[in-house]
């Protein structure tokens, strides 16, 4: 039985799609994947990230939701749930970042694969990322991964501590202790 060949997509054929109605494509490995409208507790999660890391990170560096970046130079294009950018290199960004943010946060969708998730951390960690983040709003914890090879799983009760020197409570990212 014959395959078919799929032609991968560039960025720059990428740039020319038309913003299509009910939400935004990436790029990923050179082929549209559509990215839906988050669940509730998804967007309020990515949102107190934010907060909580832009206190932190003060004026050392940029938290941004939905982060436009290109991890590889070609057939990529993502965006980061809430990502952190130096502010040296936030300065220098044109159009979109280039390599990975030095920390990457993906808040787990339903629609999120283990095996996508595996292969974001990777490519994301083998191109700048200091520590990428995977948050399970689900368990209440927050898998956090660095580039040489170490992860750990935080749970409530407990905090992060990021690269940057700053520390982050699981139980403020959150919101309070379970009950």
């Amino acid at each position: 039985m014959a395959g078919t060949t799929t032609k991968l997509i560039t960025v720059a054929e990428y740039e020319q799609i038309p913003d299509p109605p009910g939400g935004p494509y990436e790029l990923y490995h050179g082929e549209l994947v559509k990215v839906s409208f988050p669940e509730f507790r998804h967007v309020r999660a990515r949102q107190q990230l934010r907060c909580l890391l832009e206190n932190a990170a003060g004026d050392a560096g940029v938290v941004h939701t939905e982060m436009p970046y290109r991890p590889l130079p070609e057939h990529e294009c993502w965006g980061a749930d809430v990502a952190y950018v130096a502010r040296e290199r936030w300065e220098s960004i044109d159009r979109y970042l280039m390599g990975s943010p030095e920390l990457v946060v993906e808040v787990l969708s339903p629609s999120n694969t283990a095996a996508e998730m595996l292969d974001k951390r990777n490519t994301c960690l083998e191109n700048g990322a200091r520590e990428f983040w995977i948050v399970d709003t689900d368990h209440r914890q927050i898998e956090v991964s660095t580039p040489d090879g170490h992860t750990r799983t935080y749970k409530s009760g407990q905090e992060i501590s990021l690269f940057f020197g700053a520390r982050l409570r699981v139980d403020a990212i959150f919101g309070s202790t379970e009950s």
